[in-house]
């Protein structure tokens, strides 16, 4: 049995919730990069990974989403590196850590930058969070075909599990990706291209994620990650606001599961509320 079989031999995994929106409420700036925290303010960033693990989350990520070479400078080996550490510390052997791979923020197909270059950006990034000591490796909000491709590529290399994660947030239905790719074809691309488990985080909000959770679930045999938003942003003033309740949230619990979810979490507006909201839903389902 593969370690993600193993891992849910148990049944369906609760995940964590946001990172940027919990750190901004602990003084990041917004447009900053939450990544460089990891090295200025390891403290606050494991305030953030404790406060999911003593919420009830299984599964954590870490507070590298942006750590790679095309989308910020540093050095990007100690913040990748001390993001796998703070968020191991964290979880103290109660949950597991599934190391966060972001896209670079370039078009392949525009010509913005070339594929060589991605691919490089990816495998230093993950075989520094491998060598950290991360369980797994999470490719996630990709929009793009070919860049999950090469994340994908360069993440097998290390011999972890591989999840990629795709934001589907447009389309007349919010059931495309912003490059057009559907949960159908999206699951067909991540299969041939190795991935351990496929899924949709970020979009339009809870209330959608069952019916791409269906279509990814009918289209492939993958384990499903599924952390959808807490609702659409909204702005006051420079404070970005989220509307969804954590109840709300996990009220879509039973049908989530239903529609063939392996993992089960939020992503931008959520907070530790809404994992201990999950947590209760799953201990009367």
């Amino acid at each position: 049995m593969s370690r993600l079989g193993e891992w849910l031999a148990g049944g369906l995994l609760i995940t964590d919730g946001a990172w940027g929106t919990e750190l901004q409420a602990r003084g990041l700036d917004p447009g900053a990069a939450p990544d460089t925290w990891n090295l200025t303010h390891p403290e606050r960033v494991e305030a953030v990974a404790r406060a999911y693990v003593d919420a009830g989350s299984q599964v954590i990520l870490t507070n590298t989403f942006r750590a790679n070479a095309v989308a910020l400078e540093g050095d990007l080996e100690a913040i990748n590196r001390a993001g796998v550490e703070i968020s191991k510390r964290a979880a103290a052997g109660k949950a597991l850590v599934f190391a966060s791979i972001g896209p670079t923020g370039k078009m392949l197909m525009a010509g913005e930058i070339d594929a060589e270059q991605v691919s490089a950006a990816f495998a230093a990034q993950s075989a520094a969070l491998a060598a950290a000591g991360a369980d797994a490796l999470l490719v996630e909000t990709m929009s793009d075909i070919e860049e999950a491709c090469q994340a994908v590529a360069a993440a097998k290399s290390t011999g972890l599990p591989v999840i990629v994660s795709f934001a589907f947030d447009s389309g007349k239905n919010k059931d495309r990706t912003m490059m057009g790719a559907t949960p159908e074809a999206v699951a067909v691309a991540m299969v041939e291209a190795g991935a351990d488990a496929v899924g949709a985080n970020c979009g339009v909000g809870v209330e959608h994620a069952a019916t791409v959770c269906r279509r990814l679930r009918a289209a492939c045999d993958l384990p499903i990650w599924i952390k959808p938003n807490a609702g659409l942003p909204k702005m006051e003033g420079t404070a970005v606001r989220y509307d969804t309740s954590a109840d709300f949230f996990a009220s879509h619990y039973a049908a989530l599961c239903e529609a063939g979810a392996s993992f089960l979490g939020g992503c931008c507006g959520s907070t530790p509320d809404f994992i201990r909201a999950l947590v209760k839903a799953s201990a009367s389902a």
